[in-house]
Order: C-alpha cells, then sequence, then structure tokens
C-alpha cells in the first residue's frame, strides 16, 4: 500500500516546485479534455474545405474519441512499466506532432489518421498526469487539492472548447483548432522532462501482449459499436456486432489477467480495494452525468431556446466557473470528511438541478430555466468528479499507480461514451413520438426533459452505491 507522508513537507524532493508539477498535470488535462469538443464547431469549415462526406466527416470527433477511450488501460499500464514521466513526455510528443499534421491535413484520410494518433498520444497523457500526482504528492491533503485542480482543468477544457472552437475557426482558420497546441506542447515536453521519473512496477517487465490486444482491441470494439447507434438501431449489425465482440474480448481479457498471464496487464487483485472497484463503478455511472449536462443543455439553448451556438457557449459559462470553484474549494474537504458525505451532497445537488431542469420548455426564461439548474449540477459535478477519482486511486502501490489511474480516467470516458449514445436515442425517440413533428422545439424539450430526469435518477445511483464505499478513516 501506498505509505503516507505525515510530515509537513508535502511533495517529494525534486527538480520542480509543487505549483508546477500542478500545473503540469493541469494543462495535460486541459489539453486533453479540450481536444475531444474544440473541433465541433470546426466541423462545417473542414468538410467544406478538405471535401469530407457527412459520415466521414463524424470520424473527425469520432477518431479520437475511439483510440482515447480504447488505449487508456494500455496507457495507464506503460506508464507503471516504462514510468510515468516517460510516457507523459511519450504522449506529449505524439499529440504535438499529430496535431501539426491535422493542422496541415490537406486529404480527409490524413486529418482522421492525426486525429486518431492524437486519441492515442491522449490515452498515454491521461493516466501518465494521474500517476505523477499520486508519486508525487504523498500528503493526503495537498494529493487532494492538486485533484480538485485536475479535475477542474478538464472540466474547463470541455467547456472552453466549445467556445474556443468558434472563435478561432471564425477568426483565424480551423487548421489552428490543431496548430495551437504545437506550441503548448512544446512547452508542456521541456517542463515534463523535468519532472518527477516516479517508480517503475519492474524494469525487467515486459508487456502483458495479449493482455494488451485483448483489452485494447475489446474497448475499441465496444466504444466503436455504441458510437454507430446515432445512425444505426441498436440490434442493427453496425451496432451489435462491434458491441458483442467488444464484450466477448473484454471477457477474454478478464480470463487472461486472472488465470493465464504470469504478469498481467491489469492485475485483478486491485480489485480487491473497495475503492478501487466501488469507485471505478461510480465512475462508470458517472460519465453520462457531465453528458447531460454540457453537451444537451446547449442542445437546449440551441435547438429550444433558439440561441447561437455562440450564445450557447457563453450561456454555459457561469456553471463551468462554478465548477471550478467548487472543485477547488471541496478538494480540501476530502481528507477530513472522506468520499461519502461529498459524493452524497453532490448528488443532491443531481437530484434537484436535473429535476428543475427537467421542467424547463421553449417558453422558459434563461435564467430560471437554464442558469439555476446549471450552477446546481455544476455544484454536483465540481463535489463528486474528484472525489470519485481520488477514491478510485488511493491506497494502491504506487508502482501501479499509472494503470489504475488509467482504469479510473477509462471507466469515465466509456460511461460518458455510452451515455452519449443512448441518451441521445432516448431524447430522439421521445421527441419523434410527439405526433411526429420531432424537429419542432416542444417536442424537442420533451426529449431533452427526458434525459435531465435519466440524469436525476443516475445521481441516485451514485448517491446509492457510495454507501459500499469503506467508512473514512482519518490519516
Amino acid at each position: 500500500m501506498t505509505s503516507v507522508n505525515t510530515a509537513p513537507q508535502p511533495v517529494r524532493p525534486h527538480a520542480l516546485p509543487a505549483w508546477m508539477i500542478t500545473a503540469l498535470a493541469c494543462a495535460c488535462q486541459f489539453m486533453v479534455i479540450l481536444d475531444s469538443s474544440i473541433v465541433n464547431l470546426a466541423l462545417p469549415a473542414v468538410r467544406e474545405e478538405l471535401g469530407f462526406t457527412p459520415t466521414g466527416l463524424a470520424w473527425v470527433v469520432n477518431g479520437y474519441l475511439l483510440t482515447f477511450a480504447g488505449f487508456m488501460l494500455l496507457g495507464g499500464r506503460a506508464a507503471d512499466l516504462f514510468g510515468p514521466r516517460r510516457m507523459l513526455v511519450a504522449g506529449l510528443s505524439l499529440f504535438s506532432v499529430s496535431s501539426l499534421v491535422a493542422g496541415l491535413a490537406t486529404a480527409p484520410q490524413v486529418l482522421v489518421a492525426a486525429r486518431v494518433a492524437q486519441g492515442v498520444g491522449a490515452a498515454m497523457m491521461a493516466p501518465a498526469t494521474l500517476a505523477v500526482i499520486n508519486t508525487s504528492f504523498t500528503e493526503p491533503n495537498a494529493r487532494a487539492k492538486v485533484f480538485g485542480a485536475w479535475s477542474a482543468a478538464g472540466g474547463v477544457g470541455g467547456m472552453a472548447g466549445a467556445i474556443a472552437g468558434g472563435a478561432i475557426t471564425t477568426g483565424l482558420s480551423w487548421r489552428w483548432v490543431f496548430l495551437i497546441n504545437v506550441p503548448i506542447g512544446a512547452v508542456l515536453i521541456v517542463v515534463a522532462l523535468m519532472a518527477p521519473a516516479g517508480t517503475r512496477t519492474a524494469r525487467r517487465e515486459s508487456l502483458d501482449l495479449t493482455g494488451a490486444v485483448t483489452g485494447t482491441a475489446g474497448l475499441a470494439a465496444l466504444v466503436y459499436g455504441v458510437m454507430q447507434s446515432a445512425d444505426h438501431g441498436w440490434t442493427s449489425v453496425p451496432v451489435a456486432g462491434p458491441v458483442v465482440a467488444g464484450l466477448l474480448l473484454l471477457v477474454v481479457f478478464g480470463v487472461v489477467q486472472a488465470r493465464l498471464a504470469a504478469r498481467p496487464m491489469m492485475p485483478l487483485r486491485l480489485f480487491r480495494a473497495r475503492g478501487v472497484a466501488v469507485g471505478n463503478g461510480m465512475l462508470l455511472l458517472f460519465g453520462a452525468i457531465p453528458i447531460a449536462m454540457w453537451y444537451f443543455t446547449s442542445l437546449f439553448l440551441q435547438n429550444v431556446l433558439g440561441h447561437s451556438a455562440l450564445q450557447a457557449g457563453l450561456g454555459q459559462t457561469p456553471a463551468a466557473v462554478t465548477f471550478l470553484v467548487i472543485a477547488r474549494w471541496a478538494a480540501p474537504l476530502l481528507p477530513r470528511t472522506g468520499v461519502r458525505p461529498l459524493v452524497l451532497a453532490g448528488s443532491a445537488c443531481f437530484l434537484a438541478g436535473f429535476g428543475w431542469l427537467a421542467q424547463a420548455h421553449p417558453d422558459s426564461g434563461y435564467v430560471t430555466g437554464v442558469l439555476g439548474p446549471t450552477l446546481l449540477i455544476a455544484t454536483g459535478i465540481g463535489l463528486t468528479f474528484p472525489t470519485l477519482m481520488a477514491a478510485a486511486t488511493a491506497d494502491v502501490a504506487e508502482g501501479d499507480a499509472g494503470i489504475v489511474g488509467g482504469l479510473a480516467t477509462t471507466a469515465s470516458q466509456v460511461g460518458g461514451s455510452v451515455g452519449l449514445a443512448v441518451l441521445a436515442t432516448v431524447a430522439g425517440a421521445r421527441a419523434a413520438s410527439e405526433a411526429g413533428a420531432s424537429s419542432s422545439p416542444a417536442a424537442l424539450a420533451t426529449g431533452y426533459d427526458l434525459v435531465f430526469l435519466i440524469a436525476a435518477g443516475l445521481g441516485l445511483a451514485i448517491a446509492a452505491a457510495s454507501m459500499l464505499l469503506p467508512r473514512h478513516r482519518r490519516d
């Protein structure tokens, strides 16, 4: 188990001060999440200049999300085997180079390939940043504060993407949506090279190739199949085929890890820690909540209330600021209160906020119909997300920090991908049932309202799952 240092110094001695390690981890997380959303508003310009087909254009987004989710476990285990700093530098390098290729792309195939490579780089970076945090900050208060900042950086990155994508595309070019990553990535690589190296699991240990192939292919197939549900029915071959194949591969992955691999990629002994097992289950449920908040509220503002894309982004800015403030404020409370009280408080905010938001209709005003409930929901996300990440990555050996970080990020990412597909299907079906007028603001509002009610139910499920967590004990 990771030992707890009770000395006043919160960070191990190394070349970088604590604030710079925190800034490095937050900047990497910001970039990773930013690139999952910043391209959305640039897609029309991309399609016009490069000649994408409608189906092909979707892969500018899906290519990134697919490899990001699919390669996360592999990236986490690689951080343990080869060291988190080495993997962070490698991930940043791949991410920056592929961003340059994307920004200079002159053919659709080149841009999609670059986005796929970006996703692999992001899958290397995200668990490595968590491993850097876990191996650098051993004092509970210091670690909790950094988790809060890291979580807030991701949330703000997702929100900033909705605004920055439109602004950059309008003011400069869609190419700068990608090219802006290059100078930022170069600076972060220099900083990462000075970060603590962290602990490698075993310097002579090789990667579990069978586990890597089955685990990565299983996750990728599952996420790919779920992504197809937006255009095909859940029982259709394009959806059911990859989903079933992905689930079967994940079953094989579990058997390999439990019985066949001498040195498994994801040791199942990690799930003996109740925080890891329950925390990842809660993150899987939680993944759909930010989707319901940011994605469907943006659609409600545009399709029901008639706001422009930029107005919708600005309309969500107060919630993003609230999330940032609450995540930073709640983090220092975690070592004193434990996980359960913060999760229950966050779940109460989800229940109240989504319940309120589900009452919105075409005649609702922005302040009373959207702003009020989204501030409540953002408060819940700020209380819950860093808390769940801390719970899911606590009480593990330092040499397992990378794979546990990758597992936690994968749970959240897969939960979000599946949640988006399911909620979009539910919203579309409910809107279509409204006298066949599925595109009218009133019909669309009924679909979004149902999504918000489901999200409230997920908040209740997370609260119930928190009862399975071990009681808080003071360090």
